[in-house]
């Protein structure tokens, strides 16, 4: 084939021609090989006056003119990659889930840590997914079209939205190298740094540590106070290092990267940047050997069986502040009910039944309180629905360093229903005396009058009647005693 007049230039996203012709015409044959080195596929142009490029662009080629084209190297045979399932996280995941999630993998698949010959492409997928979906840009690029702009070879996002585009499939490589994008984002100390803002390591229990937990209360566990034990997940000093950071049997050393300063100094040309330190973090001491357990940041996240000291009267829905290791713990109670007590704030209300003759003749009650027991005193005439008040009997106050509710007690007169005769007969003898009843009592027979059909007998020898009151008491003695 003739290659008068051509130059070929090769890149890894593009083709780049430059013709320079005074016939008019030119052809030439181009193989594009893929980063493996396998060949997947020829292209044979041929052109008079104009070439039809692939992206419907004209390459001109007359007179001693120089024309320049550009056009992206598709191939079909490049499957599109999933930068979510790479990275294993949800299409929604904050940015912060992604650099975590980023870390954990680059982490696992660094070459210093893995050995693995295939850890060397694993760091690589992983630092490619990072870099789209770490940029807001380029992510909403991917999430629309399946690529970015850049992954296409154009300047923005393609006109008419993502339509013509749903067969392609775009190759994607990162202008940046991998183990330079892990140093941008951790520093040069790699694994040493400190990640995400947090000062303590992951463990086998978790990223963090637990920071509400909702426990679980009888009524009386609340009213009286408690000391319960939970188990929660907390930050704590690492029991490998004890908080030295390093390997046991080794020690940290001056750090003569920044001379024990904190910071260093980097100038560019005329302008001088003084940061902290990338290889001490500003500690001014240097890790060779980090602490594995901990990742040399001296506390971890750890398991433990933490006491609460649940304070008397905490209410349902209550939350408290408790120091756990090296964090504060939020817990919020969840009080069950009582079926003797009911709450109002720290006072608390019962019923107490009390008997007819308790009710009319009064007398004295026990009744159960919130920590101990009380005696109460039923006056005589005492009703139904009668509420008597137990000053400071109640729950203790939460907010105050002293001071209880009160204890409210709420009388209900027990009334009889099943009755002996002698019963009956004094209820019968006690319902003639009274002159109040509204309407009738069934067993009484009644005068003309409405009053009560009472025998009035004077007695023998006697020149005064009997009361009312002594004919009363005989009736009622016969009818008891015969």
């Amino acid at each position: 084939m003739a290659s008068r007049g051509l130059v070929k230039y090769f890149s890894v996203k593009h083709w780049n021609l430059v013709s320079i012709s005074s016939t008019g015409k030119f052809s030439f044959r181009a193989h594009h090989n893929c980063n493996c080195g396998q060949l997947f596929g020829s292209a044979v142009i041929l052109a008079s006056s104009r070439c039809i490029l692939p992206d419907n662009q004209a390459l001109s080629g007359f007179g001693n003119q120089t024309s320049k084209r550009n056009f992206h190297t598709s191939n079909r045979l490049l499957k599109k990659k999933d930068y979510y399932e790479i990275l294993g996280v949800a299409r929604n995941a904050s940015a912060k889930d992604i650099k975590k999630s980023y870390f954990q993998l680059a982490k696992k698949y660094h070459p210093d840590t893995n050995k693995d010959p295939d850890a060397v492409k694993r760091f690589q997928e992983v630092s490619e997914a990072y870099e789209v979906l770490s940029d807001d840009g380029k992510r909403k690029e991917y999430d629309s079209w399946g690529a970015t702009s850049e992954q296409m070879g154009m300047g923005g996002p393609p006109p008419g939205g993502n339509q013509g585009f749903g067969a392609q499939h775009w190759q994607f490589h990162s202008s940046i190298d991998p183990e330079e994008l892990f140093r941008k984002i951790f520093g040069e100390g790699g694994f040493k740094s400190n990640n995400f803002g947090d000062d303590f390591a992951d463990s086998q229990f978790g990223f963090g540590a637990a920071q509400e937990v909702s426990m679980r209360l009888t009524f009386t566990q609340a009213a009286r106070g408690v000391n319960k034990e939970i188990t929660v997940n907390v930050v704590d000093t690492c029991p490998k290092c004890n908080g030295s950071r390093t390997e046991p049997g080794t020690k940290a050393i001056r750090c003569h990267y920044c001379n024990a300063t904190g910071f260093e100094t980097i100038s560019t040309g005329p302008f001088v940047m003084r940061s902290t330190c990338r290889y001490c973090n500003g500690t001014r001491m240097l890790i060779k050997f980090p602490c594995v357990e901990c990742e040399g940041k001296g506390s971890n996240v750890q398991r433990k069986k933490v006491v609460v000291r649940v304070p008397p009267g905490v209410e349902d829905g209550q939350t408290v502040r408790l120091p756990v290791g090296n964090k504060e713990l939020f817990i919020t109670f969840r009080v069950d009910k009582s079926d003797y007590f009911r709450r109002d704030g720290p006072d608390v209300h019962t019923d107490a039944e009390v008997s007819l003759s308790q009710a009319v003749l009064g007398g004295t009650i026990r009744i159960q309180g919130i920590y101990e027991d009380h005696t109460v005193q039923i006056s005589p005439g005492t009703s139904s629905h009668t509420r008597l008040r137990l000053s400071e009997k109640g729950l203790k106050k939460v907010n105050t360093t002293s001071g209880y509710g009160d204890h409210y007690v709420h009388i209900k007169v027990k009334v009889p229903k099943n009755l002996t005769e002698k019963q009956r007969a004094l209820i019968l003898a006690y319902a003639e005396l009274e002159d109040d009843t509204p309407g009738i009592v069934r067993g009484i027979t009644y005068k003309k009058d409405g009053n009560p059909n009472i025998d009035e007998q004077p007695l023998a020898g006697s020149e005064h009647h009997v009361s009312k009151d002594e004919g009363f008491l005989k009736k009622l003695k016969k009818t008891i005693f015969g």
